[in-house]
């Protein structure tokens, strides 16, 4: 059973930075795809952010590329999400989510994925 415990949360000002971890159990990230979703306040769905799946290289979306970072901590068995110059506009709930890889690129939609954490709040003030 795969099991997905976040942590790393908190506040921030503008241009700061925080670091995520997923702690993850119960699978090998080469036959997972491993993302970061956020749920910004009154949005319906989860926006994804970053997708993780082993050795392959890495997926961003357009608004955090170039200053988010997704990578996997082995000593720590973790997935981490290093973010850097935050916005205002990144304040939301963020989630880590696992799928098992079966062909082709990971899935962009949170319906796709089968194992969520509780998620972690990301507060960014102006």
């Amino acid at each position: 059973q795969v099991q997905l415990v976040e942590s790393g949360g908190g506040s921030v000002q503008a241009g700061g930075s925080l670091r995520l971890s997923c702690a993850a159990s119960g699978y090998t990230y080469t036959n997972y795809c491993m993302a970061w979703f956020r749920q910004a306040p009154g949005k319906e769905r989860k926006e994804v952010l970053a997708i993780y799946r082993g050795r392959t290289i890495p997926y961003y979306a357009d608004s955090v590329v170039g200053r988010f970072t997704i990578s996997q901590d082995n000593a720590k068995n973790t997935l981490d999400l290093q973010m850097n110059s935050l916005k205002p506009e990144d304040t939301a709930m963020y989630y880590c989510a696992a799928a098992p890889w079966r062909e082709g690129p990971c899935a962009l939609w949170d319906t796709r994925y089968n194992y969520w954490g509780q998620g972690t709040q990301v507060t960014v003030s102006s």
